[in-house]
């Protein structure tokens, strides 16, 4: 799969914030009273769709209005590095402050979630990476608790990374370049013991025969309608069950790889031509609205501007 890039406005206003904390989860706080229209940070906001399931977004903005967002929707790790500026972080009773070359990986979710505040400050630049799903790269499961892990860049990255930060972000080497860095990023940034899950070898014979049977049918038959008691039936588990082995088996939680698989079926029918209406039918949505909500928050971008660029 190819990467996407998608350029964000160069104003972000209280009314701009409030739509996007509606598609993504994330609640957004700024500091005083400003109109719904009134900048509260004025810069550039390059959101790249990499492959294997990592999203990467570039920001370069002033904040001219301290502001804090609340992210409630789970994804399994979550990086940001700083390349200048400061930002505050806390989960529950974890807070960081972090500055100019550090970075921090978070694992949150609805009950756990991430608040950051960015206070206002001339110039506020930073990479943020957000894995959806560990099985493409291999990645360990996260711990159901939630993780605050603050890391220092390489001394020679930090300077590379603003290098590159600088550069035109419509090239053609970007995206390529970007998910190099991406992937040194995220080795960097894990932290050394993510996860006390069972590790997929501590899972009985049985249960690995069992789950991955389980994993190639849905990724065969993505567009079934699935429910969590008939999986869990099956595959001869509890509900429960089923929901903790295969997240430890593969990383992320059933639910999220059969929408993963179901989104990137409908990237590839995007590409070939087809309507959004048939690539959502295709892979399982009866609504299109719907289909593109998902779309959307998987990808960065909507399936209608991926249709009418293969056009």
């Amino acid at each position: 799969m190819p990467p996407q890039e998608r350029l964000i406005t160069p104003d972000i206003t209280h009314h701009s914030l409030t739509q996007l904390g509606q598609r993504f989860g994330i609640h957004y706080r700024v500091e005083g009273a400003p109109s719904q229209h009134q900048p509260v940070a004025r810069g550039h906001v390059h959101d790249v769709g990499l492959p294997q399931g990592v999203n990467l977004t570039l920001s370069d903005l002033q904040v001219e209005r301290g502001y804090t967002s609340t992210s409630y929707q789970s994804v399994p790790w979550f990086f940001s590095v700083i390349l200048e500026g400061t930002i505050q972080l806390h989960i529950g009773q974890q807070h960081l402050q972090l500055g100019a070359g550090e970075g921090v990986c978070a694992h949150f979710d609805a009950q756990h979630p991430l608040t950051v505040h960015q206070p206002a400050q001339p110039r506020l630049r930073t990479v943020n990476i957000a894995v959806l799903t560990t099985t493409p790269l291999g990645l360990p499961a996260p711990d159901s608790q939630p993780i605050l892990h603050r890391w220092k860049l390489p001394g020679a990255l930090h300077p590379l990374l603003c290098t590159i930060s600088e550069q035109p972000p419509v090239a053609w080497r970007q995206p390529l370049v970007w998910q190099g860095l991406a992937l040194q990023l995220i080795g960097l940034g894990l932290p050394e013991q993510p996860s006390s899950l069972p590790e997929r070898g501590h899972l009985s014979a049985r249960d690995r025969r069992c789950l991955a049977a389980l994993h190639a049918r849905i990724t065969q038959h993505p567009a079934e309608p699935y429910s969590l008691a008939a999986l869990a039936k099956e595959a001869a588990m509890s509900p429960s069950s089923l929901r903790q082995k295969f997240r430890a088996c593969y990383g992320c939680a059933l639910f999220d790889y059969i929408r993963q698989v179901r989104l990137e079926q409908a990237y590839e029918l995007l590409l070939q031509g087809h309507s959004v209406q048939h690539a959502a039918h295709r892979c399982g949505y009866r609504h299109a609205s719907n289909f593109s909500s998902a779309f959307k928050r998987h990808f960065g971008f909507s399936p209608h501007e991926l249709h009418r660029a293969n056009l």
